[in-house]
């Protein structure tokens, strides 16, 4: 039987059990449950709001591009589509905006949108630092997404999206992007 090499310091174990241990043992935060995301050297705190407060901290820095589009690979810090991003390993919703739908398109002209709007908040997201602010109400959305807003300089990057025609105003309820 072929003998392994031996990493000075690697643990080997498959599924879950192996995320849950690197995170802990490598120092990266938590293991995403609860959440604290270490992030460019800084935390920052997704948990939930006390009730009275919103969580809010700073998270990244300028000039950092830490961010790249998600794709059948599981990454750390990515745009999953115009209104849903993963950050470290926390799935968050912007609980601002809607955005076209780009996995299941209800026409060209949604799905077209949907990757203009994806594409957008990518750049956004690596323009500098942003704030993720809990903005009351409900922590999580149905699919356990946290549902937050992004900010920087006291401005939603959602609204910027709505600005550019990217975007709506979230209202409690989808509508058509088509027709």
């Amino acid at each position: 039987m072929p003998s392994l090499p031996l990493l000075s310091g690697a643990v080997v174990l498959g599924g879950i059990g192996s995320f849950f241990l690197f995170h802990v043992l490598s120092g990266r935060g938590d293991t995403g449950v609860g959440v604290n995301v270490y992030r460019g050297g800084e935390i920052a705190q997704l948990g939930r709001s006390n009730g009275s407060e919103t969580s809010k901290k700073t998270i990244g820095r300028a000039g950092e591009s830490d961010y790249s589009l998600c794709s059948s690979i599981i990454r750390r810090s990515c745009v999953i589509d115009g209104d849903t991003i993963r950050h470290g390993w926390t799935k968050i919703r912007i609980a601002d905006i809607d955005t076209p739908e780009i996995s299941e398109p209800k026409c060209a002209s949604e799905a077209a949108l949907g990757h203009r709007a994806k594409e957008r908040l990518l750049e956004l997201l690596n323009d500098g630092p942003f704030e993720v602010v809990h903005p009351g109400g409900r922590d999580e959305d149905v699919y356990g997404r946290k549902l937050r807003v992004l900010m920087r300089d006291g401005k939603s990057l959602g609204m910027m999206l709505v600005d550019e025609g990217m975007a709506r105003r979230w209202t409690g309820a989808r509508r058509s992007w088509c027709g």
